[in-house]
């Protein structure tokens, strides 16, 4: 992208939660230290099986006495809505949700609050910017250039683990905070040093398979496809393989 330009983010929705027990709420659910919220006003974190799979992402903004949860749109924020409420109980908050909600993002203006993810994923913001719009596809290249992750696009609901998808590497995994819902996995990987599959980012000879597809090297199974924009992509891919993906003459390299 270039200066002075932004995207609108298609498909993201909104979740308002109130009341006195919001920190201690999220606290005990997600993988974010929420009790930092306040101090750096935008986090980005996840919600997780009890068996530590993926289920959202989502970014938290600091707010006098609430918490706004800026996530995937439609479906997506309303069966967010619904877990949250399921785990509610007698807790002392307040849920609503919003499915439509307009977000924008800049790389190179400062306007919003700045993007926790990657220094280089600029900033965010529900306001709309003074400066000229232009394609999400030329937001979507760069952060798939960068190696970030977008949600249920990049990670298989019920299946992926936050650390083949490198949630540790872009700040949404707090390992020194408490218990949370699927804590026990994610540390285990992380301390253990378990995994043996990443999301990296792919330069293809030809146009990339569809999301969720095999990626294949030859006769061999090498991962799994995720979201894509012209000839480049993200894609779990087995670690064993990533060293052969350096050969410029292989019909798909890694980038960076």
């Amino acid at each position: 992208m270039t200066d002075n330009t932004f995207v609108t983010l298609p498909n993201r929705g909104l979740i308002h939660v109130e009341g006195e027990d919001r920190v201690e709420f999220l606290q005990g659910l997600i993988s974010q230290n929420v009790e930092r919220l306040a101090e750096q006003h935008i986090m980005y974190g996840c919600l997780l099986t009890p068996q530590g799979k993926f289920l959202h992402d989502f970014f938290l903004h600091h707010g006098d006495g609430f918490i706004l949860l800026d996530c995937e749109g439609g479906e997506r924020a309303q069966d967010l809505y619904k877990r949250l409420n399921l785990y509610k109980l007698r807790s002392k908050v307040q849920l609503s949700v919003e499915e439509v909600v307009p977000v924008y993002a800049s790389i190179n203006h400062e306007h919003g609050l700045k993007d926790p993810r990657h220094n280089d994923m600029g900033y965010r913001s529900f306001e709309k910017p003074d400066i000229n719009e232009v394609n999400f596809e030329e937001w979507d290249k760069h952060r798939i250039t960068l190696g970030v992750p977008d949600g249920s696009r990049d990670m298989a609901l019920e299946r992926s683990t936050l650390l083949e998808c490198n949630i540790d590497k872009v700040n949404g995994v707090d390992f020194n905070k408490g218990c949370y819902m699927g804590q026990e996995l994610t540390a285990r990987m992380h301390f253990r040093n378990l995994g043996k599959k990443h999301l990296v980012s792919l330069e293809f000879k030809d146009m990339p398979s569809a999301p969720f597809t095999e990626v294949t090297l030859g006769d061999k199974l090498i991962g799994n496809m995720r979201s894509s924009c012209g000839n480049i992509g993200l894609a779990v891919i087995k670690d064993e393989f990533l060293e052969g993906l350096n050969d410029d003459k292989n019909p798909i390299r890694l980038l960076g």
